[in-house]
């Protein structure tokens, strides 16, 4: 097979278009989410929920974000694992499901995660009792009868109701279906997921994998394990090299050879543009890490910046945040990568101000753009 000889700013322009940041915007929320295969759900909303936040930059302020909670409602999207996939790719889950311990985690997690899930077979059994007869309820309605406690470094540790309802959404016996105040709301799989026929594991792997490379249009064939969704392709699309990066690439081929024409866009750091950020630096030389956990004083980009598309070439964050009790999206600075033409001030400048609009804020820009 040809090895397809690209570079850096072919392969840009082929990450690009391929997350539906050109200029050709898509028609609406599930042909971002179908192009994308997903929405990353995160808490944080400094300036808004990552998920909408994700959308409004792929279609601008056409997209509200009511439109998100309907189709959550009515099922066409599901919530699977902190991400939002359309309905129709439940198929694509359902047998790993049945095999569980999950695929993607390293095997010591993975024999501790059968190892606790069976020390607490009684509290389980109980969750699906409640669920079955109440549910839909949030996790704090649920007792914690856990013979041996969740163990962990970090935010989880002793979380036991919340971690054993995550591991039974993997096993394919809880689902979210819906949420109330941000809070998740449980029931039984059963009557939350479509009666869709499982595509066997490989198979389903395998179409994975290429909706991956579709929605990234560029990626690594290996990368490290990633228990939720993996950053790597695969055998799927052409092997590829990239002027200047080392090592081999995977392309999709339906973006070869394609015209394209950029904007401006501001992005969410969770976005998948830029969500791996070694791909990032080697595509794009553009780096980037999130702040809001490093006290403010030792951040150089702000609490939650946004990272900044013109067309092929990532060139700045934005350090926003939206207070809505004031009613303002104040923007305490544009940093820039590399100096802004007036072309670029003004198309940036445009999507500040659609940014502001679409929150229903009015806008304070402490910082104005070079001219």
């Amino acid at each position: 097979m040809t090895v397809h000889q690209l570079s850096r700013t072919d392969a840009r322009r082929i990450a690009v278009r391929a997350q539906l940041l050109d200029a050709e915007r898509p028609d609406g929320l599930h042909d971002v989410v179908r192009g994308l295969s997903l929405l990353q759900i995160d808490p944080t909303a400094a300036v808004a929920p990552t998920a909408d936040l994700v959308a409004w930059s792929r279609l601008g302020s056409s997209y509200a974000p009511a439109e998100l909670t309907a189709a959550l409602e009515r099922r066409t999207l599901l919530e699977l694992q902190a991400m939002i996939r359309p309905g129709e790719d439940l198929a694509l889950y359902r047998a790993e499901m049945a095999e569980w311990p999950e695929r993607g985690t390293p095997s010591s997690w993975r024999e501790y995660h059968r190892g606790w899930v069976a020390a607490n077979d009684a509290c389980r059994r109980d969750l699906l009792a409640r669920l079955g007869e109440a549910g839909p309820l949030p996790s704090r309605a649920l007792p914690d009868s856990c013979a041996e406690p969740w163990r962990s470094s970090g935010w989880s540790n002793n979380r036991n109701v919340t971690k054993l309802l995550e591991l039974m959404v993997q096993r394919g016996e809880v689902a979210v279906a819906g949420r109330a105040g941000g809070d998740r709301l449980w029931d039984l799989a059963d009557r939350v997921y479509p009666d869709v026929p499982p595509v066997p594991v490989e198979e389903a792997l395998r179409i994975r994998d290429e909706r991956r490379l579709r929605a990234l249009g560029i990626a690594r064939a290996r990368g490290p394990e990633c228990q939720v969704e993996p950053a790597d392709v695969g055998e799927a699309g052409e092997p590829a090299v990239v002027e200047g990066v080392r090592g081999s690439w995977r392309v999709d081929p339906a973006q070869l050879g394609r015209p394209f024409e950029g904007r401006a866009a501001l992005l969410s750091p969770f976005d998948r543009l830029v969500h791996d950020r070694k791909r990032a630096t080697e595509l794009f030389a553009y780096t980037y890490q999130l702040e809001m956990y490093k006290p403010a004083a030792k951040r150089r980009w702000g609490y939650f910046a946004l990272p900044i598309l013109h067309g092929d070439r990532l060139v700045g964050k934005l350090d926003a945040t939206a207070d809505r009790a004031a009613g303002r999206l104040r923007v305490a600075a544009v940093h820039q990568d590399e100096p802004f033409t007036p072309a670029m001030s003004a198309a940036i400048g445009r999507e500040i101000e659609d940014l502001a609009s679409w929150l229903d804020l009015d806008l304070d820009l402490e910082q104005a753009l070079p001219k």
